[in-house]
């Protein structure tokens, strides 16, 4: 979400989706406060601070790590102010294994990618804080059935060998999908309910991150290609929940040029009209569709004017009303 004040965010987030709250992150604060800071900040025996390069494993907890724990506590309070006594799905997110191993650098300079065993430990420090981190948020809103989210934009980039070398000359080379599939199970494994894996870059591994265990898949829905219809097919018939991002993630252009998507925040029905089309075109049974889609935003607000994210979140909850309504 857009802007540094946790409690607005707080209550924008839980006034606007009732039915589904989330944790909210505000990157504009500053570092710690962004989601790969955020994430280093609950690892277990893993400490980062921040370099002019990016963020790097270091020796001992320090300022940045304290800021991280600051943030991420002030951002706790205040979702427990505004959640006392609900009782319902509640979403947190952290960044995961893969997107943070290509993130965070080694202490000499190098992505943590680079090597296998720091890769593993990574994922293991990620896992043991996510256990303390979930039970945590169960502690402060005992009523509520928390959804995991695992941002992992990098995903695909790993998985391809695109991620690029401290020099920028070369690339990392690409991890093997068993060892990738394999780790996001392990971290998936700190949490006893529903994980969903979030990604808004194209070619998002639906088949592996089904096989891995999520239970729901978060994208940008515009960067769909054909080649996607199947496994996306395959994954709704087992029960994967799809996180379909059609609205605009920041404050589109206006006038006769903008795209169709991007036209103001006016027309619900015409949002979801393309997960329609999807649902038909893969014979899908429409009546399923309230219980298998969950409309969102593309990919994150924090880019958006503070009016606008609390339009966009607004309309998501029309959309989705419109969806149901209206499957056909």
């Amino acid at each position: 979400m857009p802007g540094g004040d946790a409690r607005e965010a707080a209550k924008t987030v839980t006034g606007s989706f009732e039915d589904f709250p989330f944790l909210a992150e505000l990157p504009g604060r500053g570092p710690g406060a962004d989601m790969i800071g955020r994430t280093a900040g609950m690892l277990v025996e893993l400490y980062a601070r921040v370099e002019p390069s990016g963020w790097r494993i270091g020796d001992r907890p320090g300022r940045d790590t304290r800021r991280a724990h600051s943030w991420l506590g002030e951002d706790l309070d205040a979702l427990e102010e505004f959640t006392q006594g609900y009782e319902g799905a509640l979403k947190v997110q952290a960044v995961g294994p893969w997107t943070l191993a290509a993130a965070l650098e080694l202490r000499g300079g190098e992505a943590a990618l680079s090597d296998p065993g720091a890769c593993r430990d990574l994922a293991a420090s990620l896992a043991e804080g996510l256990r303390l981190h979930l039970a945590d948020v169960r502690k402060r809103v005992p009523g509520a059935r928390v959804v995991l989210q695992l941002d992992e934009p990098s995903l695909t980039s790993v998985l391809l060998g695109q991620i690029r070398t401290a020099s920028g000359y070369r690339t990392h080379r690409a991890v093997d999908r068993q060892v990738v599939e394999s780790t996001l199970r392990d971290v998936m494994g700190a949490h006893d309910g529903p994980v969903v894996v979030h990604s808004c870059a194209p070619g998002v591994p639906f088949a592996l991150l089904r096989r891995a265990g999520a239970a729901g898949v978060s994208f940008d829905f515009s960067l769909l290609t054909e080649r996607d219809e199947e496994t996306i097919g395959e994954a709704v018939e087992a029960g994967t929940k799809l996180f379909a991002g059609v609205v605009p993630a920041t404050d589109p252009a206006t006038g006769p040029g903008a795209a169709p998507a991007a036209r103001g925040l006016s027309d619900p029905g015409g949002s979801v009209m393309g997960v329609r089309t999807l649902w038909r075109r893969l014979g899908l049974n429409p009546g399923t569709l309230a219980e298998s889609v969950v409309v969102t935003p593309a990919c994150g607000l924090a880019g958006a004017s503070p009016a606008y994210a609390r339009k966009a979140l607004a309309h998501c909850v029309r959309a989705a009303r419109s969806l149901a309504d209206n499957p056909e």
